[in-house]
């Protein structure tokens, strides 16, 4: 099924631009795509095929539609695997396994069958809107679900052309504007920060903007749209079912904990624990090889809090990380947009440990990677107005080694244990 649609696109597209490097200038057509994948010999039918970014993004793609014109199990990976998940009695449909975290923290795959990755694609292109005539620039790994649903997915199913540049680096950004492009930039805040800083985006030829990955601080996307004239779009997604939120609105959020409207096919619930539920053709089979109830029959139970109000997906928490303050119950999440809105500060991660006073429970720390010097009681009196004194952190752990893992994410659960390590 998904190679009946990438001939669908090669119909349509063979001699138009499919791939472009904004730095050697380097295109590849459509149907150049389909002559590398021509030279590449047949897989095991049903086999695993381990497909690294770290072999660069024109042979990621050419590795992808290998896997589906032989109808092998892809699974993509930031680097090369050492471990290879065994697929031995995987069900016979399952053509792709997107390796994620899960709500436990530990790696996990998750079983996709064809329909469920188009339905993905469907839903992003229609809520987001992509236009083919503003190229995505690929910034963020087309091997992350993020990257492959927004990247790879639109490009081989729906004819979306793709510049790519070495790194997120301003010099890499620079090489892509000159090309008098307007580009669809797909993003995680971290970029945003950087890029607003270094005054890259006051003429920057972005046609549409979007965040993923975590919390876009409201002072962020308010600097950006008051100094650039542009909106940075909000978008939620989880691996396990692809798109679920979507912030289509003209101008900055007035709410951090806003996520957005349900995307295009995908209808939102919350359970009794006011978790929030996503039902959508695009969610995974399931979990593989541990199955696991929160997942399958077109249904993700996630570890969100959340609270949906007219149409609005609003972010409470997750139910691993409240932090229990003398019995009130803190979102980490709202502690770190708050600190990361501080000028100077690069990363941050905030979580809750045992607390020395008991009727306390928990105290919050703040582990902060700052880009110039910044004491606690600066950043105290930058979070006094904006937070209520209880959800301020009690401790500051400053750590220049902090930053995003390959996946560009901060596992909070890493830094708590490190934290405790060091702190016995």
């Amino acid at each position: 099924m998904l190679f009946d649609s990438w001939k669908l696109t090669l119909e349509r597209c063979a001699d138009d631009v499919a791939l472009q490097d904004a730095t050697t200038g380097v295109k590849h057509t459509f149907a150049d795509l389909q002559a590398a994948l021509d030279q590449q010999p047949p897989l095991q039918r049903g086999a695993l095929h381990p497909a690294s970014i770290r072999e660069g993004t024109l042979s990621f793609l050419i590795q992808t539609l290998r896997a589906w014109r032989d109808g092998a199990v892809l699974c993509p990976a930031e680097r090369e695997l050492t471990t290879l998940p065994d697929i031995t009695g995987i069900p016979d449909d399952i053509v792709h396994l997107k390796l994620t975290s899960g709500s436990t923290g530990e790696p996990r795959c998750v079983m996709f069958r064809a329909d469920q990755l188009i339905a993905d694609a469907a839903n992003i292109k229609a809520s987001i809107k992509l236009d083919t005539a503003f190229p995505n620039l690929a910034i963020i790994s087309l091997a992350h679900s993020y990257g492959f649903s927004n990247l790879v997915l639109p490009l081989l199913l729906q004819g979306h052309p793709m510049v790519i540049v070495p790194d997120a680096l301003p010099g890499s950004l620079r090489a892509a504007f000159a090309l008098n492009q307007r580009f669809t930039l797909p993003a995680v805040p971290a970029m945003w920060r950087a890029w607003r800083q270094t005054g890259l985006l006051n003429q920057a030829s972005i046609a549409l903007a979007i965040s993923a990955g975590a919390p876009l601080p409201l002072e962020l996307e308010k600097a950006v749209f008051d100094e650039c004239g542009l909106k940075i779009h909000n978008f939620y997604g989880s691996s396990e079912c692809g798109g679920i939120a979507y912030d289509e609105s003209d101008t900055p959020r007035a709410d951090c904990s806003l996520a957005g409207m349900a995307m295009n096919g995908v209808r939102l619930s919350m359970n009794e624990e006011s978790c929030l539920v996503v039902h959508s053709a695009a969610t995974g089979v399931g979990y593989w090889p541990q199955r696991d109830e929160a997942l399958g029959e077109g249904r993700f139970i996630t570890s969100d809090l959340v609270e949906l109000k007219d149409g609005q997906v609003l972010m409470r928490g997750r139910v691993s990380d409240a932090i229990n303050i003398a019995g009130r119950k803190l979102n980490p999440a709202d502690v770190e947009a708050a600190i990361l809105a501080c000028p100077g500060v690069r990363h941050c991660v905030v979580f809750g440990v045992p607390s020395y006073d008991a009727s306390r429970c928990e105290e919050t720390v703040a582990c902060v990677n700052a880009e110039v010097a910044i004491t606690s009681e600066q950043l105290m009196n930058w979070l006094g107005e904006r937070l209520a004194s209880w959800q301020s952190p009690r401790r500051f752990w400053f750590c220049r080694e902090l930053d995003t893992n390959e996946r560009g994410k901060i596992p909070r659960r890493v830094w708590r244990e490190k934290y405790l390590l060091l702190n016995q």
